[in-house]
Parts: C-alpha cells; sequence; structure tokens
C-alpha cells in the first residue's frame, strides 16, 4: 500500500508508523516537498491499522488526509478501505429547482448523537416531503459534542457520530428513500484544537488574517498544495460517500487573490466529477457579499457555484415576524414588509445599497432575466440564526402558531429554493444553543469567557448565557420527538406537509424566472401578496383580520391555515389574523 504525505518541512526525514513499526518514507523526485513510501506487499494494509507521520524525530502526528480518526483530532489515523463498501442504492437524481433541503445536525438530531441514529428518523422527512438533507459538518473535532465548525481533519468523519461506515450506512439509507445528501464543509479555517497541519507545511499564511486567526493558503507561496489538499477533500465527500451536495462555509472569508480562485477551480472539478459520474452534484455557497458572481457560471465571469443562502430574505423575514431591530436587522426593521417584498422580487436587499451595519454600501443588483430562482436558498431559520442567540431560542419560542405557519408559506411558496432547519417543521419547543466539548482546559474557558462577553455587550446577564461546555447546553438542544404528535405542534406538522406538497404539486411554485414574481403590501396593515403564474398567496401578520385585494375572479383555496372565503367580482379577501392562504385560479 503507497503512503504519502505532502511534508515541505521536513528538513532531513519522514517517517511512517503503521501499527508500531517505523517505515523510512523517500523524497518524491518528481513532486516537491512530497514523500513516499511502499508498505504491505501483495497482502496490503488491513482495513483500520493505525499509522503516523514522524517528522525529523519529532513526535508520530496524524495524516493530513486522514481518512479516519478512531481516537479523535489527536490520535493516530487508521487506513479506510472505501472500495470494500457495498452499495445498495443508487443516488437519485434531485436538482435544485425541485428541492426541499432539511438542516440536520447529526450530534442533536436524536438523542443519541449519532449517524444511525439520524438514519432512522429518515423517514419523518420523506413523509415530510423534503428532497434533501443537509448535513452540518462531520469532520473530527475535540471531544464529542459540537456543532463540527472546528474540524481539522478535512477527509474523515467525527467517530463518535459512528466513523467513515455509518456515514455510508446514512447516506445509502437516504439514497434507497429517494433523499438527496448535502454535507456542511468548512475550507476557511480549522479548528486550534488538535491541528497539526501547520507542522507538515504551509498551510495557513499570515498574508491574510480572520476572525479565526492566519488564514488558510489559497494564494501564498505553497498555495498550489494546499487548494489541492482542499479540492481533494471535497472530491472525496463526493465519490467516497456519494454525498450528492457541498454546502461551503463562509466563502466569503476565502483571503484568495489569485487570477484563478479556488472556488472557481472546486466548482469545475466538481462539475467535471458530476460529468464523469453521470450525477447532479452541486454546491451551495454561503456568503455575506450579496454577490451574484457567486453563482454566475464559470463562462459568464462568475465563481461558477450552483447556488447560494440568501441571509438578506431570512433578515427581512425575522424582522417583520419579531419586530426585532438590533445589529444587521436595523436596516431591514425599518420597513420589514417592504424589504421582504424587496427579497422576493429581488434576491438581495442590499444591491448597492448603503448598508448602516457595515457603514457603506453593500451588494450587487442580479439580474433578474438571466438568473434562476433557484440559485438562492430562503429560510426562517438556520442553525447561525437560531445558534448564535444568547439564548439559542428558536421562533417557535416568541411566536404563535398562526405566524410560525405564515413564517413556513412565505419559504415554501416563495421564489427561492427553500431550506428547512430541524424542528421548525412542528415549531419545535427545544431551543438549539451553541454548545462545545473541548478537551483542553484553556480553550474552553476562553470560548466560555468570550461568548458570555460577546452577549454582555448587548446587554445580556452573564448567568443567562448558557455554558458551551456544561453537557446539559448540548442535552437541551436535542429534539424532543414527543412533540410532532401532540397539539399545536401536530398541525403546523401538517401544514409545513401540505406547502411541501403544492409545491412539489404546482409548478408555478418552482418557476425559475425571478422576473415574473409580482408583490403588493400594506406596511401598516402588515400584510403581504405575491402572484407566481396562476398561484397567489396571501400572508397577514397582523393581530387582526386584514382585506387583500385580488384583482382576480374565479380562484379556488389550495390551502389556508384557517378557514377562508372566496370573494366573487374581484372582492377582497378577508385574511383572518396571523394567518396565510394559497390559492389558483379555477
Amino acid at each position: 500500500m503507497l503512503f504519502e504525505v505532502w511534508a515541505p518541512y521536513a528538513r532531513e526525514r519522514v517517517e511512517l508508523e503503521l501499527e508500531g513499526a517505523r517505515h523510512p518514507l523517500e523524497r518524491d523526485p518528481l513532486r516537491e516537498g512530497w514523500w513516499t513510501t511502499t508498505v504491505g506487499g501483495d497482502n496490503g494494509v488491513p482495513d483500520g491499522a493505525r499509522y503516523g507521520f514522524a517528522l525529523d524525530g519529532g513526535p508520530v502526528l496524524p495524516d493530513p488526509r486522514s481518512r479516519r480518526q478512531p481516537d479523535g483530532p489527536d490520535g493516530l489515523s487508521a487506513v479506510v478501505d472505501h472500495a470494500a463498501h457495498v452499495w445498495r442504492h443508487r443516488p437519485p437524481r434531485r436538482g435544485l429547482r425541485e428541492a426541499v433541503l432539511y438542516e440536520l445536525h447529526v450530534g442533536t438530531y436524536t438523542p443519541e448523537g449519532t449517524l444511525d441514529a439520524a438514519a432512522g428518523r429518515l423517514g419523518h422527512l420523506v413523509e415530510l416531503g423534503v428532497t434533501h438533507v443537509e448535513l452540518m459538518p462531520l469532520c473530527p473535532f475535540p471531544g464529542r459534542h459540537g456543532w463540527g465548525y472546528e474540524g481539522v481533519s478535512l477527509w474523515a468523519v467525527h467517530e463518535p457520530y459512528g466513523g467513515p461506515e455509518a456515514l455510508r450506512r446514512f447516506v445509502d439509507t437516504a439514497h434507497g428513500l429517494g433523499l438527496g445528501v448535502v454535507l456542511d464543509v468548512v475550507h476557511n479555517h480549522l479548528g486550534p484544537s488538535g491541528n497539526y497541519l501547520p507542522a507538515f507545511g504551509p498551510y495557513f499564511t499570515d498574508t491574510h488574517h480572520t476572525p479565526w486567526g492566519a488564514a488558510v493558503n489559497l494564494d501564498a507561496p505553497g498555495s498550489d498544495e494546499v487548494r489541492a489538499f482542499l479540492l481533494g477533500s471535497a472530491l472525496a465527500w463526493l465519490r467516497d460517500y456519494r454525498i450528492d451536495g457541498l454546502r461551503l462555509d463562509a466563502v466569503h472569508a476565502l483571503a484568495d487573490n489569485r487570477a484563478l480562485t479556488f472556488l472557481e477551480e472546486l466548482s469545475a472539478a466538481v462539475d467535471e466529477l458530476s460529468a464523469e459520474q453521470d450525477r447532479g452534484h452541486f454546491l451551495i455557497a454561503e456568503s455575506d457579499l450579496c454577490d451574484p458572481r457567486t453563482t454566475t457560471p464559470r463562462e459568464a465571469g462568475g465563481l461558477g457555484l450552483h447556488a447560494q443562502w440568501n441571509d438578506d430574505f431570512h433578515h427581512a423575514l425575522h424582522t417583520a415576524l419579531t419586530g426585532e431591530s438590533q445589529g444587521y436587522y436595523a436596516d431591514f426593521a425599518r420597513e420589514p414588509l417592504a424589504a421582504l417584498a424587496r427579497t422576493l422580487q429581488q434576491v438581495f436587499f442590499h444591491s448597492g445599497t448603503y448598508s448602516t451595519f457595515r457603514g457603506r454600501t453593500h451588494g450587487r443588483p442580479v439580474d433578474l432575466d438571466t438568473t434562476p430562482a433557484h440559485r438562492f436558498l430562503g429560510y426562517a431559520q438556520t442553525h447561525d440564526q437560531i445558534g448564535n442567540r444568547a439564548q439559542g431560542d428558536r421562533l417557535a419560542a416568541s411566536l404563535s402558531p398562526g405566524l410560525l405557519a405564515c413564517a413556513a408559506t412565505l419559504v415554501l411558496t416563495g421564489p427561492s429554493t427553500p431550506m428547512l432547519f430541524m424542528g421548525e417543521e412542528w415549531g419545535a419547543g427545544t431551543p438549539w444553543q451553541f454548545f462545545t466539548d473541548h478537551t483542553d482546559a484553556e480553550l474552553a474557558e476562553a470560548v466560555r469567557r468570550g461568548r458570555r462577553r460577546e452577549f454582555a455587550a448587548h446587554g445580556w446577564a452573564e448567568e443567562d448565557v448558557p455554558d458551551p461546555q456544561d453537557p446539559a447546553t448540548r442535552d437541551r438542544s436535542c429534539l424532543d420527538w414527543s412533540e410532532p404528535g401532540r397539539e399545536p405542534h401536530a398541525r403546523l406538522l401538517a401544514w409545513y406537509r401540505r406547502l411541501i406538497a403544492l409545491r412539489a404539486g404546482q409548478p408555478d411554485l418552482t418557476d425559475p424566472d425571478l422576473a415574473a414574481i409580482r408583490v403588493a403590501y400594506d406596511e401598516e396593515a402588515r400584510w403581504i401578496a405575491y402572484r407566481r403564474g396562476d398561484v397567489r398567496v396571501a400572508v397577514n401578520l397582523a393581530d387582526r383580520p386584514v382585506r387583500v385585494p385580488l384583482g382576480r375572479d374565479h380562484l379556488r383555496v389550495l390551502a389556508a391555515w384557517e378557514p377562508v372565503a372566496v370573494p366573487e367580482d374581484g372582492g377582497e379577501l378577508v385574511v383572518p389574523a396571523e394567518s396565510c392562504v394559497v390559492l389558483a385560479d379555477q
């Protein structure tokens, strides 16, 4: 078996330690900085064999390209034989135009917090009608429980979740049920604990700085190999685990001044793999730049990613529902219904407009005539927007079931590709809080103090901010699976199912034509209505009934949160308080 490692910082020698035995590596004459050796002969090396690399007589370190870390980020790596797995199901071909995504955190989706336990609950998602499960990051991180955004082995699966085999079982089960699987990957930083990459080579650079310290090296000397490292990791998820798509965390934090950017390189490589495998692989970016070039095709001068999260829609919807106006909500809260209408029609609220939060103009307009609507994801809640609140409170903690139904309607009948956050479909009463399990005592205390200091600046008392290191913080964040079977959760869950079925059955609701949507609203009366082809949607966020002009006769009700009577002769539709209705032409 071939063992190789890119270790340009090794001065004299690199040794492989495999199952307790040492084997010297030789410099690769054709690849600068690479060291290689072959061990095992015809019999190969058994699956699960432990190994690591020692540089210049130093400690044995895990493989930067480790496929498995059985003992966590600080332990030895283990051999993984991907070819030995027998797949039972073919991946479904499901594109973003018809997609409804469901963001899921493995560690809190079930009390067990494992991939196998999560797979056992996939039937719920089939009944709900979603098309893709979006898993939050799975790379190994310190301890057992955490959000996953401090992973360090970008090719491996967190062992407490079940490791590589459990991920393959999960994906195979999902595919057998007709569900696609999307994986959240983090390329903009790596966790500080258990991160041994700086010992091997210039994986990071001081040329740029990020909120997490030195930037991942995408454009300084040595960056060719770092980019290849990240590309290889991304393609490995798609190839070895049959993942259908990747969500790329905070791409705006990827400092990259090269003419051919890493994101372009990644999108080209994914498109090539997709063509090679006859699959529909896609990339979804998280970006706060409000820049349509993120998803503009490469041949048209864009980065070529296939979709991106749209936080502007979330912020407009959130302020309209809650009235909150702090921080980045301020611009949206001045006229929240107007902001919501703008994001429904033009995607971005900030499209070259002034942002008071940033103190400058921000964003660029989307070309509505050439850009399909499904390139943007719309959502009322995400792990970020819930978990980064001081107490991790969901919308259900402060809104009525009617307003939650209104939020669902705006997401699931709007022009963007809808995404839900686990548990929102029944108005989960459990919070989703920020939790960690750092094994480094100093780092744990720094995170605890930093969290409290951050929210103290916004008026929160220290004792009201949950301790991320307290196991109870994670436990509180686990879904309560008894809730969907009782009221008021059951009614809301039925509403989500109805809306998702409507989206699947009404072609107008997946029409990619952004220029075709028509929106009306009344800021003072707190209603908003829009038309998508023959489908009309009316949403009343007020605590009293409102009259909404339909401008159309002979309509039929497809779905209504509260009973409504459709007027004749083009009259006004009376929408009950905190309610919503979806209609269509006769």
